[in-house]
């Protein structure tokens, strides 16, 4: 995008996120004072102010005022980003409760125009997940389906690179800048999705990983796909966060039902007997998105 035609709440926007102290609800609270009130302009006051910003008031003023537009036109000219007013930018998301307000991106966005599934498990899989992932991703990348997953070790790494040895398309969501491949074990398949697939991240270059921003990340996966499928989750599995999520926006979830005895899949057998579909072959998953 050209910063230079961006609208006054767009840059805003773009501002604050390179700014610490204020999280996504905070910035959506000035995106909502500003539509109702067409403020003109927002001083680190105003914003302190209309977000609620109480612990962390000194640095968020700090780097508030620190960033002006110049820099921030510079680092985001290396960058291709799409905004929530952006009509590049995935409709899927709209009807998050706190959607992302900008997405950065390497690759094809317009991948997120077409029907996506999420696949998602254990980062220390079994060969058991191998063998799932063999006998499923086929026939569904031969149904014209985006495979998206998080570029995780485990089910998401067997995910995408199924899909792109299949012929197919993924998209990878990820919980830091582009700019850093994590775990590194990865690189090879995230260079690979950067240049011919598609990869995302609400987080602008050089954020690095922290702990949270796995959930918010969870929650683009949830959100982008038309259902979620789970293969080895633990009881306490992130997994398991996606596939709620997935729940709690209406999607359908899908579980691979594993054995018993090891814990590997308890995360699956509970998700089945609170009402997600169990799934033995492709066509219990085909059969319920006929539509797409």
């Amino acid at each position: 995008m050209n910063y230079e035609e961006l609208s006054m709440i767009e840059k805003m926007i773009l501002k604050l996120t390179y700014c610490k102290g204020i999280g996504l609800i905070g910035k959506w609270k000035i995106v909502k004072f500003y539509e109702k009130f067409q403020a003109e302009n927002f001083y680190a006051e105003d914003v302190i102010q209309i977000a609620q910003i109480t612990q962390y008031k000194g640095m968020f003023r700090q780097s508030f005022n620190a960033i002006n537009d110049d820099w921030l036109q510079e680092v985001l000219s290396e960058q291709q980003y799409v905004t929530w007013l952006s009509p590049d930018y995935p409709q899927e998301l709209l009807a998050l409760p706190f959607p992302p307000l900008v997405i950065f991106y390497k690759g094809n966005l317009s991948l997120l125009e077409l029907s996506c599934l999420a696949f998602v498990g254990a980062r220390q899989a079994t060969n058991y997940s191998t063998q799932v992932i063999r006998k499923l991703l086929p026939t569904i990348i031969e149904r014209q389906f985006v495979i998206v997953s998080g570029l995780a070790k485990g089910v998401d790494r067997m995910s995408h690179e199924m899909a792109i040895r299949s012929g197919g398309l993924t998209v990878g969501v990820i919980g830091c800048g582009l700019d850093i491949c994590y775990p590194r074990e990865v690189k090879p398949l995230f260079n690979e999705m950067k240049k011919n697939h598609l990869v995302i991240s609400e987080y602008p270059q050089g954020t690095p990983v922290k702990k949270h921003h796995f959930p918010m990340r969870n929650r683009i996966i949830a959100g982008l796909s038309k259902a979620t499928c789970v293969i080895e989750a633990k009881e306490r599995s992130g997994s398991l966060i996606t596939a709620q999520l997935a729940l709690d926006y209406g999607k359908d979830v899908f579980a691979i039902p594993g054995e018993i005895l090891s814990g590997q899949s308890d995360g699956c057998h509970r998700l089945i007997q609170d009402g997600a579909k169990c799934v033995i072959s492709v066509q219990d998953i085909l059969e319920e998105l006929p539509d797409f």
